[in-house]
C-alpha cells in the first residue's frame, strides 16, 4: 500500500472481489504464469483449469491440504483432469527458517523464508481447550503503518504476501501438530488470527482470498466464525470485510481514544481517524450482528491515566448506543520491542499493576468491563508487537 509521508492511503476497497490478484499466482523458472495450488478454493481451480470439474477440484484441492502429491491417482479425478492440474498448477512452499518454543507457555513462533528471501513471522497460540491452537498470521512483509509501540512497524513496508503465502503460515504450524493437526487428530488449529507482521487490510484482496480457502471443507476447514481481521483502522477495508466475509470478526487497535495521543502513537490517526474507523466497525457490527474486539497496549505515563479510560469509555458507550452491541474490550501489556535503529533504547515501558488496575476500574466505573489478555511467548519475541523477523 502506497505511504507518502505519513499520510497512509486507505486503498482497500478500491477492487472488488472480481478484480483481485490472479488466484495465488507465481511465476515459474520458465516464466509461465502457474497457479498455487494450496491457495485457491476448488470454484477457483475448476474456473483456472476448464478440464476439471467442480468435484474433480474438490478431491484435488483436498488432496493438496492432505499433503499429498495431487498429481498421485484418486478415485473420482480422471487421468486428463490430474495432468491439466499438474501443467497448470503447483505447490511452493516457505522455508522453514527457525522455530521457537517459548519456554514459560505453549506459545511457538516460526520464521519462514519466501522464495525472494524476505522473512515473515507466524505464532501458534494455545487455546483454552486442550489440543486446540489458532494461528496469528502475517499479511505482508513490513508494515507501513509505523505504529511506535510496534516492532513490525520499524521495517516499513516491503511487499503483500500472496494469497498461497498466507495460507501456508496455517499449513507450516498445521503440520507441526500431533497427527498432522487435521479434525481426527487430538491436536488441530481451531483459529486463525490475522495479527502478525503487516496490516491486513492493506492487502485485503489476498487477505479475503486466503480466508475463502481457510474456510473451505476441502482445504483447511476452518469455521469463518473462529477468523478474526486485525487492524489499524482503514475504514473501507473495514466495510468491505463486513460484506464479502460477514462470519469473519474485526479486530481494531485503538491506542488511545485521545485524538493527539493516538497520533502520536499511531500514524494513520492522521488520514484516518478513530471516529472513521469506529464508524466503519459501527456498520460493520450492525451488518454482520458480530461485536468487534477492541485492543489497548498501554503504555507507562502514555495512555494509561485515568483520562484516557474515561475517553475510552465514551467511546463504547457511544458505540454501544449506534450498534446495541458492547465492544470486547482487550487490555494488553506491552511487550518490550528493543533499542530502535538508531541505538535508542525501548521507547516505551509496561504500566505497572497498580496503573493498570486503576485504568480498568475508572473503566468499570462508566460501565465498560474489559480483560487483560494473556500475550505469550515474549522470551522468544512472539507476544504482541514483537514480530520483526529478528530471527
Amino acid at each position: 500500500m502506497p505511504c507518502y509521508g505519513n499520510r497512509v492511503h486507505d486503498r482497500s476497497a478500491s477492487s472488488g472481489r472480481t478484480s483481485r490478484p490472479a488466484l495465488g499466482e507465481t511465476a515459474s523458472e520458465a516464466g509461465l504464469r502457474r497457479i498455487a495450488l494450496q491457495g485457491v478454493t476448488p470454484a477457483e481451480l475448476a474456473r483456472a483449469v476448464p478440464a476439471v470439474t467442480l468435484e474433480e477440484a474438490r478431491r484435488v484441492v483436498a488432496q493438496v491440504h492432505r499433503d499429498e502429491d495431487p498429481r498421485t491417482p484418486s478415485s473420482g479425478v480422471r487421468r486428463g483432469s490430474r495432468e491439466a492440474v499438474a501443467v497448470a498448477g503447483w505447490v511452493p512452499e516457505l522455508e522453514v527458517k527457525e522455530t521457537r518454543a517459548s519456554r514459560i507457555d505453549p506459545f511457538v513462533k516460526y520464521a519462514l523464508t519466501t522464495a525472494d528471501g524476505h522473512v515473515v513471522e507466524t505464532v501458534r497460540i494455545p487455546l483454552e481447550r486442550s489440543g486446540r491452537f489458532s494461528v496469528c498470521v502475517s499479511s505482508q512483509v513490513g508494515c507501513a503503518l509505523a505504529c511506535a509501540f510496534c516492532a513490525t512497524g520499524r521495517l516499513g513496508l516491503l511487499r503483500n504476501l500472496e494469497t498461497w503465502e498466507i495460507v501456508e503460515q496455517v499449513r507450516v504450524v498445521r503440520r507441526g501438530l500431533e497427527g498432522g493437526g487435521r479434525a481426527s487428530s487430538s491436536e488441530r488449529v481451531h483459529g486463525v488470527v490475522f495479527q502478525g507482521m503487516g496490516e491486513p487490510m492493506a492487502n485485503l484482496d489476498r487477505v479475503l482470498a486466503a480466508i475463502d480457502v481457510m474456510s473451505d471443507p476441502s482445504a483447511l476447514a476452518i469455521d469463518a466464525r473462529a477468523i478474526t481481521v486485525c487492524t489499524s483502522g482503514l475504514p473501507s477495508g473495514i466495510r468491505r470485510l463486513a460484506r464479502e466475509a460477514p462470519k469473519v470478526r474485526l479486530g481494531m487497535s485503538i491506542g488511545s481514544a485521545l485524538a493527539d495521543t493516538r497520533r502520536h502513537l499511531m500514524p494513520i490517526e492522521r488520514s484516518h481517524s478513530l471516529d472513521e474507523a469506529i464508524a466503519a466497525a459501527c456498520e460493520h457490527a450492525s451488518l454482520t450482528g458480530l461485536a468487534p474486539m477492541w485492543a489497548v497496549t498501554l503504555l507507562a505515563g502514555v495512555n494509561d491515566g485515568v483520562e484516557h479510560a474515561h475517553a475510552l469509555a465514551d467511546r463504547v458507550a457511544r458505540f454501544r448506543d449506534a450498534t446495541g452491541r458492547s465492544p470486547r474490550l482487550s487490555i494488553i501489556p506491552y511487550n518490550a520491542i528493543g533499542p530502535a535503529a538508531d541505538g535508542a533504547g525501548d521507547p516505551f515501558a509496561r504500566a505497572d499493576g497498580d496503573r493498570e488496575q486503576a485504568f480498568r476500574d475508572a473503566l468499570r466505573d462508566r460501565g465498560v468491563f474489559s480483560h487483560r489478555r494473556y500475550s505469550g511467548g515474549a522470551d522468544v519475541d512472539a507476544a504482541c508487537g514483537q514480530l520483526a523477523a529478528r530471527g
